[in-house]
């Protein structure tokens, strides 16, 4: 999750709402998913068919997208508290990696209720940006497009190439592995398997599809499109220029997320070397999100910015305590789906565990408005920020 020390009068609201459509989407996922949690009950008839639906609907929407959003905005919110040292004639770089730090923490505790929880792995990439934030923009680019091309796995393209039968395991830890903890009915077995085999397995599942490399070079693009005020409204000029940036960004990502749709499934029906199909689907599938992320995020700006933001600010209040929103999330959720609290696995499938994200969401945007008429920071944020500021 980003940074959300920024203060209130340097704040974007646009990227502010666009984090929190960022959060709805992984709400949503993440229930009818049970938090990870892959076990649902047996449906026929049309509920099946509905269930199917709104399955594929969802993951269409949003796996891979709402986090890649999250991962361009960490970047550019880096950018943002940069400048802000800078311009006090500081050097942001020993507090923000003792930010990243704290992030590790609020990491590790997440971790104890929901396997598959990402903070961990932005607080550990997030130290990619120290090195680069003096590189030229040039050079920054360079290295965002090496990494988002999947290097490692065009190794692997070529060893499966070379050596057909070849077919490595590369999951050692598996999400599978915690399943009876987070079906049984001790809380403490579960935390045991969430924060040692839960996270070891969430770590590998990163660095084998893909996600290190492409959450790093989108750190970077976040970096990169600050520095160039691509996401700035604060004069006609700069709109101007913003406007003109993602109306561009729109009109090529658009047809490219098509053409990437239909040449991966195309790929993936012509190979059948498991080991090379999966290093494919690897490689083609993180550069489909990436078009079909710009893509959601060209429009909602533009969108935002014809209409003044009149609808999307609504979810400024709720982009703004994303740590919040997040490990909330976490903490509910286990409660409701795994076998230690109520353990709705057993009874709703996706359309039902999609209602009750409908609902979760729609409290945890109640609750950021009603925050932020009384406070400044989420709850979460200020601690991050009161720790930070030691």
């Amino acid at each position: 999750m980003e940074n959300q020390s920024v203060p209130a009068k340097q704040r974007i609201l646009a990227v502010d709402a666009l984090r929190g459509f960022a959060v709805m989407g992984i709400i949503l996922l993440h229930n009818i998913e049970h938090f990870n949690f892959y076990s649902f009950p047996e449906d026929s008839g049309t509920l099946k068919a509905l269930n199917t639906t709104l399955w594929d609907f969802l993951f269409f929407s949003f796996s891979g997208k709402a986090y890649a959003i999250f991962a361009l905005l960490f970047g550019f919110t880096f950018y943002l508290q940069s400048r802000s040292a800078e311009k006090r004639g500081e050097d942001f770089k020993d507090r923000y990696m003792w930010r990243l730090v704290l992030l590790l923490g609020f990491g590790f505790v997440n971790s104890l209720f929901f396997p598959g929880e990402i903070l961990v792995l932005y607080a550990l990439l997030g130290f990619v940006l120290v090195p680069v934030r003096h590189w030229s923009d040039r050079a920054l680019m360079i290295l965002a497009v090496f990494l988002m091309l999947q290097p490692v796995e065009w190794a692997k393209v070529v060893y499966a190439c070379c050596i057909p039968e070849a077919n490595p395991q590369q999951m050692v830890f598996s999400l599978g592995d915690v399943y009876p903890q987070l079906g049984g009915t001790s809380w403490w077995e579960m935390v045991k398997a969430n924060f040692v085999t839960g996270q070891l397995a969430s770590l590998n599942w990163a660095w084998c599809y893909g996600r290190v490399f492409q959450t790093a070079s989108l750190f970077m693009i976040g970096l990169w499109m600050g520095r160039k005020g691509y996401f700035s409204s604060s004069s006609d000029e700069a709109l101007g220029r913003s406007r003109h940036f993602w109306s561009q960004v729109l009109c090529l990502s658009l047809p490219l997320a098509v053409v990437m749709y239909y040449v991966k499934s195309f790929v993936f029906s012509q190979v059948e070397q498991p080991f090379l199909l999966t290093t494919l689907r690897t490689i083609l599938n993180s550069w489909y999100n990436l078009f079909f992320m710009l893509t959601m995020v060209g429009a909602f700006l533009l969108l935002y910015w014809a209409n003044e933001g009149k609808v999307q600010r609504i979810l400024a209040p709720y982009g703004q305590m994303s740590l919040t929103d997040y490990v909330m999330q976490s903490v509910i959720g286990s409660f409701l789906y795994f076998g230690y609290g109520l353990g709705l696995h057993q009874v709703c499938g996706t359309t039902y565990s999609l209602l009750i994200g409908i609902v979760f969401f729609l409290a945890q945007l109640a609750f950021a408005h009603w925050w932020f008429r009384h406070y400044k920071r989420g709850p979460l944020e200020s601690l991050w920020h009161k720790l930070t500021w030691l």
